[in-house]
């Protein structure tokens, strides 16, 4: 059930046509979410070169290249704060007391390992650290990224001149019950891909495209202009809001860049995400500071709403608890689904009416396919344990009348052949991950050689056979 107050804004949203998203020509490069590491949630502006090769030393000893995080990015703070740009090639200087063998010099490694690097720029005057920005650079910082052997492209959006701000701005954090998101209402028939903001991410697309590299586009906007209307023709991420901090709800002055906040925004811009164009959720928090239940749900839900999944935490340093999160190799697969390219949706809001927009209880239950089934995840965003109920009426996809082998996807483990509905108690900000498959006589004789021939139930009662 809609909430009445919300229709208007939800209907501008989700009845936004989908646009085929922007390919880069003879190669999946962008294809599916980039998987990596970005140096912001942990090191800010704090980087070098140590760091980096680090971070991709540990992509490879840990075993993560393996399981497709391969992009090494490099954010705000690589140039040279006092030099910016030679004089007479207009080229951005690098800062050679980080980077003592330059960007081209650690590129070098990073390729050597497998790897994949990224770098950072800005469509503004200045990037957000105060670093020189790419604003009528366009042309010469992508030949440069290019000539430097770098893969992909963060691209920010601060220190935007007056001259070059929207003429109807909308901005996600001004978007809430009572407010649309317009400081400045557009004219019904407004097209947002002719905003000032569009106008310049298109100018770097297209220095981009001018390259024999191909680099990965991400742009990071933070939603505004109605990103969502022109991204995946723009690049192949485009953010949907501000920058995420470790915190589940939001710290008290920012509390639109918590886990659960981001959650709620992106829930009403899902249609907008399948091959070559995702909606990006930022970069992920998980092993800084969240609980281990956080840091599940965190993941997960990045995951299956096809966001990039770019570790944020030193790996260096990484608990075997964190590590086996981001090593989950089934919400991994989800992620990176060859035949699915759209996220898991909202098939229910649980706490709230459905599409309810609330920055503290977003919707908790959801379903998608994969190559390997169909998959339910449900979110506890209550302060306490709870039991969860799968209805299989409620679900598109599940038969009532059929019996279904439930796996749980944390552990990789069968739990029973269910009919009609499957309970599970999930923690406190924790996650049911589940896959559904239909059963056979094959599967019910699996699970009782495994001993789990009593998990056969019958709308919560066992049964003996198929």
């Amino acid at each position: 059930m809609r909430s009445t107050l919300f229709s208007p804004i939800l209907v501008s949203l989700l009845s936004s046509p989908f646009t085929q998203a922007l390919q880069l020509e003879s190669t999946n490069e962008g294809r599916l979410p980039a998987m990596g590491f970005n140096s912001w949630n942990c090191f800010n502006e704090h980087i070098n070169e140590e760091k980096f090769l680090t971070a991709a030393q540990q992509l490879v000893d840990l075993g993560l290249k393996d399981l497709g995080y391969t992009y090494v990015n490099i954010d705000d703070g690589w140039s040279d704060k006092e030099l910016w740009r030679d004089p007479e090639t207009k080229r951005i200087i690098v800062d050679t007391k980080k980077f003592p063998d330059g960007i081209s010099g650690l590129a070098d490694k990073v390729h050597g390992l497998g790897l994949k690097l990224g770098i950072y720029s800005d469509r503004g005057t200045k990037t957000c650290a105060s670093y020189p920005g790419s604003m009528d650079y366009e042309d010469i910082d992508a030949k440069t990224f290019s000539d430097w052997g770098v893969d992909y492209l963060k691209y920010d959006n601060c220190f935007i001149p007056d001259d070059e701000e929207d003429e109807y701005p909308w901005a996600p954090e001004w978007w809430n019950t009572t407010h649309d998101g317009n400081k400045i209402h557009a004219p019904e028939s407004y097209d947002f891909s002719t905003s000032r903001s569009a106008q310049r991410y298109r100018a770097m697309r297209d220095a981009l495209k001018k390259q024999d590299r191909i680099i990965q586009f991400g742009m990071c906007n933070w939603g505004h202009a109605h990103v969502e209307q022109w991204g995946n023709v723009t690049a192949q991420s485009w953010r949907i809001w501000g920058d995420i901090l470790p915190q589940w709800t939001g710290h008290k002055d920012y509390i639109a860049w918590g886990v659960m906040p981001i959650l709620n925004h992106a829930l009403f811009h899902l249609s907008q995400t399948n091959f070559w164009g995702h909606a990006d959720m930022d970069m992920l928090e998980v092993g800084n500071g969240l609980t281990p239940a956080e840091d599940r749900s965190h993941f997960a839900l990045w995951a299956i709403l096809k966001s990039p999944l770019l570790i944020g935490t030193p790996l260096d340093k990484i608990s075997p608890e964190t590590l086996a999160v981001f090593k989950n190799k089934e919400l991994i697969a989800f992620n990176q689904d060859e035949e699915f390219g759209g996220p898991a949706w909202p098939y229910k809001w649980g706490v709230n009416p459905d599409w309810t927009w609330n920055q503290t209880h977003p919707a908790e239950y959801y379903s998608g396919n994969s190559t390997a089934g169909l998959h339910v995840f449900m979110l506890n965003t209550l302060e306490e344990k709870v039991t969860k109920t799968v209805v299989f009426d409620e679900v598109p996809g599940l038969d009532s009348t059929k019996r279904y082998t439930v796996h749980d996807m944390w552990t990789g483990e069968d739990i029973g052949i269910y009919e009609k509905e499957f309970s599970t108690p999930v923690e406190s900000h924790d996650i049911a991950a589940l896959r559904f498959n239909e059963a056979s006589k094959d599967t019910e004789e699996a699970l009782k050689v495994q001993g789990k021939g009593e998990n056969i139930h019958h709308a919560g009662r066992a049964t003996d056979e198929l």
